[in-house]
């Protein structure tokens, strides 16, 4: 259980840091697979590279908090983090968005994050 507990919990911060990333430098396509894409007549560049910022930034977080702080510490992390696709979920659904989207992906990462937490705990 603890090579599943450390390898899902790394696999999602680096997911995050991809995610930081293809929002930093390829804005449209990464709203787009957000799922709420980006209106071509509105400036959304600032906002998606705060997003693509903050993204990056939670996962170096909680590869700084696995390597050196433990699995206690990246567990909280994790579930305080859950916060996050959940709220994707419901700004998904409220500038519509597919369901197929906001339960899809957001939710299920949601639960995905949230499992992570758990095996962290029980490590």
């Amino acid at each position: 259980m603890t090579v599943t507990a450390y390898t899902l919990a790394v696999v999602l911060d680096l997911f995050c840091v991809f995610l930081g990333y293809r929002f930093l430098f390829q804005p449209g396509p990464a709203a787009v697979g957000y799922g709420v894409p980006a209106r071509p007549d509105g400036d959304a560049g600032a906002y998606l590279s705060v997003k693509g910022l903050k993204d990056a930034t939670f996962g170096l977080v909680g590869l700084v908090l696995l390597a050196f702080v433990g699995t206690r510490a990246e567990a909280w992390f994790m579930l305080a983090v859950a916060l996050v696709p959940l709220g994707d979920t419901l700004i998904v659904l409220r500038h519509g968005g597919t369901k197929a989207v906001a339960f899809g992906i957001h939710f299920a990462t949601a639960v995905i994050v949230l499992i992570s937490a758990g095996l962290l705990f029980a490590v």
